[in-house]
């Protein structure tokens, strides 16, 4: 039927009825909970090779800047080739690898904690290009108003895994071996492989990514910076993201320590209590919606920032279990939802050509302070103390909420899209052929 002449398009079905949505949701689910294991067992790994909290640091600043190095030019590589074909090829590969840990692990005579270098690197590389494709793959599986639940959804198997990744992980430690749970994660990898072969990409937009990455890394890494720096809010969010990422790359790391070093408790109890952290992840992940709808993007995410260094610091200061893991949740809770709020943000403002690019070139900056924040609470938490570092990291969240309110981060009004939609895009960005 038509209306004044023009085709009538049927209505978009609802979420819970969208089967390729709900296939990619379900396998990425197993995935993370997997990806939760290793998360917790890796750090056990360091430890158990060296019992150093600065050699904890050290890999996850080494992690941390091979992310960074690969984000410079993952939107390149995602927005030029099938998204799904690239996805499946990561998860197989990191299957490969981490399964292989556990017999290289026990080889006589090897060097431990170079062989968790020599693995991690090519895993993280893997892992940056597969996260870019697939924050840039959710557009083309639902509808725009779907967005934002949508998220909601993927994130709340984001918290499921952190509530049962890191009790399997304390459990299967503690019965077998480290390296043992991060074989249980590479097959998780195998599974969500074989589930992306059943998920049909693009039916509400380009999920191939095969428009056209004009020139080479450089510049479509700079395409996609322009168009992030050209708009307000973005532009406030990237340098305050880039501050607090400073503080929560390190804070499992802090976590870890004051549980098995300050603490003197076990690989199960720290387990247990990242396990109660998944609570905040999963309250957040349906509030997440909610929250932004009635109070707007800035209010929530300036408000998850002065959440995270709430937790930050009694997590540090405190020798009570249960305080800690309440500590742990509440941190959490503000991770969660700002980043539920900030990755629908550049999903309703980006173009979906561009998205890639602009998601590449958002993670390479603000991503950057990651290792460097790691290398130094870390190393400072061995000299001082978990409880000092823990306080100087709770006063710069504080720091960083009052600079947002000076930012155009605090004008953002409930139920709109900060930014305005992808119609304000930069005209380098629209002579390309990008602004439609």
């Amino acid at each position: 039927m038509s209306v004044g002449g023009a085709p009538r398009h049927p209505e978009p079905e609802p979420l819970g009825r969208n089967r390729d949505f709900t296939v990619f949701w379900l396998g990425q689910a197993l995935s993370v909970i997997g990806g939760s294991i290793s998360l917790l067992a890796l750090p056990l790994l360091v430890y158990e090779a060296t019992g150093d909290v600065a050699q904890l640091g050290l890999l996850t600043a080494v992690c941390g800047a091979t992310g960074i190095a690969t984000s410079t030019f993952a939107g390149s590589v995602v927005d030029r080739t099938d998204r799904r074909r690239l996805m499946i090829g990561c998860d197989l590969l990191r299957a490969v690898l981490l399964c292989a840990l556990p017999l290289l692990w026990l080889w006589p005579g090897a060097p431990r904690i170079w062989l968790l270098y020599a693995l991690s690197v090519p895993v993280v590389v893997l892992k940056t290009l597969f996260d870019v494709a697939y924050v840039t793959a959710v557009p083309g599986l639902v509808p725009p108003r779907d967005l934002t639940a949508a998220n909601g959804r993927l994130m709340s198997t984001f918290a499921l895994g952190t509530l049962l990744g890191p009790l399997a992980a304390g459990l299967i430690t503690t019965g077998a071996d480290a390296g043992l749970a991060l074989a249980v994660d590479g097959a998780t990898f195998a599974v969500s492989a074989l589930s992306l072969r059943w998920v049909r990409f693009g039916r509400h937009g380009d999920g191939r990514g095969r428009a056209a990455a004009r020139g080479g890394f450089r510049e479509t890494f700079l395409t996609g910076f322009r168009f992030l720096w050209a708009q307000p809010v973005l532009r406030s969010l990237t340098v305050l993201l880039t501050l607090l990422t400073f503080v929560t790359v390190g804070a499992t790391d802090l976590l870890v320590y004051r549980i098995r070093e300050d603490l003197g408790r076990s690989a199960a109890t720290l387990g247990y209590v990242i396990a109660v952290s998944g609570t905040g992840a999963v309250a957040a992940s349906f509030a997440a919606g909610p929250l932004r709808r009635a109070l707007g993007f800035g209010t929530c995410w300036l408000g998850s920032t002065a959440l995270i260094g709430l937790g930050v610091v009694l997590t540090g200061v405190s020798r009570s279990l249960p305080v800690i893991a309440l500590a742990a949740a509440v941190f959490m809770f503000g991770l969660t939802l700002g980043g539920v709020c900030s990755m629908t943000l550049r999903q309703e403002i980006t173009p979906g050509p561009l998205l890639g690019r602009v998601t590449s070139a958002f993670w390479t900056v603000h991503n950057a302070s990651g290792p460097v924040g790691a290398a130094v609470l870390t190393l400072l938490a061995a000299r001082h103390g978990v409880p000092v570092v823990s306080l100087g990291a709770g006063a710069l969240c504080l720091l960083i909420v009052g600079a947002g309110l000076l930012t155009p981060l605090r004008g953002s009004r409930p139920g709109a899209a900060p930014g305005g939609p992808a119609a304000r895009v930069p005209a380098r960005a629209r002579d390309a052929g990008l602004g439609s």
